[in-house]
């Protein structure tokens, strides 16, 4: 709400939605049928009960100090991460109870980890699962050169599924720009949604990709419910003809991901990761405190 002053609101008209069907994270006290509200700005915003981030916005760093740069991100307030093999291995060179160990003291969720999931995967599910993790997820594929390729990754993602599953571990694919292209009048990525077992198969929806390759997330996030349970938080600033490079710090952008936000948790939507990788007039440390500082102001906690 811009104006300042208190405004009274219908709870319909509030909340859109009847609050009993309402996620957690939206809660609140219960309220008669249209009664009338004295709403201040700060009581209308979602809450969100925590956030994560990408470790490759923080790659550089990682490399150099893993176990302070966590640290430090743990300080931002970010309360989930999300790995990725730097060269040490998913778990950065430590073995999976020291890990563990140390992602407990910082008060932080190690959530997940894009791996190569197509190989060895036995061997990494299991130092996951020991190290705490809750997903590996296939972060590329590369666009391919029919949509019979893109059918058969989808069997390859049931047997990861499955493979994962037998470790107490959950699967998950990340989507680039490719998959939401049309090919031959058909999506990419409806062929991954509507080829792969909901019982095996998760979707972590990259915001930033979808926008850019021309469609609406939330529209898409509404097409196939309960299937992303992940998403990366991106924004991007306005197409000025360069290409992918269009990532800039929350809030400066065009992406409305807090709305999209909102949205996709009565959709299903569990994890929400911070993702940089383009730094205009900051640095990656500095866009990751920005960047948190933003969605806690953004959101009640």
């Amino acid at each position: 709400m811009n104006n300042p002053r208190r405004k009274f609101i219908k709870m319909g008209a509030l909340l859109g939605v009847s609050s009993a069907f309402m996620p957690l994270q939206f809660c609140s006290p219960a309220k008669k049928e249209n009664e009338d509200l004295i709403v201040s700005p700060e009581e209308v915003k979602s809450k969100l009960q925590s956030f994560g981030i990408q470790l490759y916005s923080v790659k550089d760093e990682m490399a150099a100090d893993a176990k302070a740069t966590m640290t430090a991100l743990a300080g931002f307030g970010y309360k989930q991460f999300e790995g990725f093999d730097g060269g040490k291995g998913v778990l950065w060179g430590m073995d999976p109870k020291e890990f563990k160990s140390l992602t407990t003291d910082l008060g932080v969720e190690m959530v997940a980890s894009h791996a190569n999931v197509f190989e060895n995967l036995d061997a990494q599910a299991e130092a996951a699962a020991e190290a705490g993790l809750t997903y590996l997820i296939c972060p590329w594929i590369g666009s391919q050169k029919t949509i019979d390729d893109y059918k058969s990754f989808a069997d390859k993602f049931n047997e990861a599924g499955e493979t994962l599953k037998s470790h107490g571990l959950k699967f998950a694919y990340h989507n680039h720009d490719y998959t939401f292209v049309s090919m031959d009048g058909t999506m990419p990525q409806d062929v991954l949604m509507e080829n792969t077992d909901p019982a095996l198969v998760d979707f972590e929806m990259d915001i930033y990709w979808v926008h850019v390759a021309g469609v609406d997330p939330a529209a898409y996030l509404a097409k196939y419910p309960g299937r992303f349970k992940l998403c990366h938080l991106k924004d991007a600033e306005a197409d000025k003809g360069d290409g992918e490079e269009r990532g800039v710090l929350f809030g400066s952008g065009e992406i409305p991901f807090t709305d999209i936000v909102k949205e996709s948790i009565d959709l299903g939507m569990e994890y929400f990761i911070v993702e940089q990788e383009r730094f205009v007039g900051t640095n990656p440390m500095e866009a990751a405190e920005k960047n948190a500082a933003y969605l806690m102001n953004s959101f009640e906690y």
